[in-house]
């Protein structure tokens, strides 16, 4: 059995939701895991990939494919696919990860399931899946008979766990056959957002709620989550009252995130937001309100105002 796995990058390293897909990827039994890698081959980080059992790896340079194209990247999974023998394809269950196997189920007419928890293969052409509906709310059991199967892994499911035995790891330098329309969409990036980690991979993030109290209250906000290399988050409330966009959304009907850090910044914490941050490894609560539900689920708060907190803790950062 082969697998294919699309790795996404976190600055230049693998993304901790791609370890997770990898992870999975390993559980499927006597298989080889075989990846796929959009960036400059000279800025791989090939030994992080073999620790987690990849046997090659496929890397596909900026001269080939320039930045983020879904349609491309998913023609590229369909050649690798076909050329390596994949019995499945993987990605993590992120924006690009779901948009990608997507296309790439268009573009072969398989079937695709996303956000799983569990894969198991069911002999011949079959896996039974278990994957996340509903935002999470529901846990649905599924047959899928393809054969080459599509599914991403939800962000939060699966530990990123090393294999026991690291791979000896081949780097194969892929030059794909595209065709005009694979290029004709492309994400477009501000300078500030180009190459940052996304709202799901983030190992940190900042998350700000109804305390902040506007649109400009977010900027120490910015600023901090800048120092610590992370990103910013919002609860729903923000993204109602049109504060910031809803891409930035963290909860059930947002982004689910699994930082090792969830700085969470006058938010109360309902339970919609958080099922979106359970997955969090470490919870910071800073909320003038002792009795609010997030610090239930806080490893520490502190009881204060954020406008004064914030600012602290940035000049406490530059001073160090």
């Amino acid at each position: 059995m082969s697998v294919l796995v699309l790795v996404e990058l976190d600055g230049g390293a693998p993304a901790d939701a791609s370890l997770r897909a990898l992870t999975l990827a390993r559980s499927l039994g006597d298989t080889s895991v075989r990846t796929v890698v959009f960036t400059e081959a000279a800025e791989l980080h090939a030994a992080a990939l073999a620790e987690y059992g990849v046997t090659d790896v496929y890397v596909i340079e900026p001269s080939a494919v320039d930045g983020y194209a879904p349609q491309a990247w998913a023609r590229v999974l369909t050649g690798l696919a076909e050329e390596t023998g994949a019995t499945a394809v993987l990605a993590a269950g992120t924006d690009r990860g779901n948009e990608v196997l997507a296309h790439l189920g268009a573009l072969t007419g398989l079937p695709m399931a996303a956000n799983c928890t569990l894969v198991t293969p069911d002999g011949g052409q079959t896996h039974r899946l278990v994957r996340h509906r509903w935002a999470g709310l529901l846990l649905e059991e599924a047959v899928m008979e393809a054969p080459v199967a599509l599914f991403t892994v939800a962000t939060d499911a699966v530990a990123p766990v090393p294999a026991e035995t690291p791979a000896g790891i081949q780097v194969h330098l892929h030059k794909p056959e595209l065709a005009p329309g694979d290029l004709q969409v492309r994400a477009a990036e501000s300078p500030a957002g180009a190459g940052g980690a996304s709202l799901a991979t983030a190992r940190v993030v900042v998350g700000g709620g109804r305390g902040v109290g506007g649109p400009d209250g977010f900027a120490p906000l910015e600023e901090l989550a800048g120092l610590l290399g992370g990103v910013v988050g919002v609860s729903r409330v923000v993204t109602s009252e049109g504060w910031r966009p809803h891409k930035q959304q963290v909860g059930q009907t947002g982004t689910k995130i699994t930082p090792e850090l969830y700085l969470a910044c006058g938010i109360s914490g309902a339970i919609q937001h958080i099922a979106g941050c359970a997955g969090a490894k470490h919870i910071i609560a800073i909320n003038t309100d002792p009795g609010a539900p997030i610090l239930a689920h806080a490893d520490y708060a502190v009881i204060g105002d954020l406008h004064q907190v914030i600012p602290a803790l940035v000049s406490a950062l530059r001073a160090r």
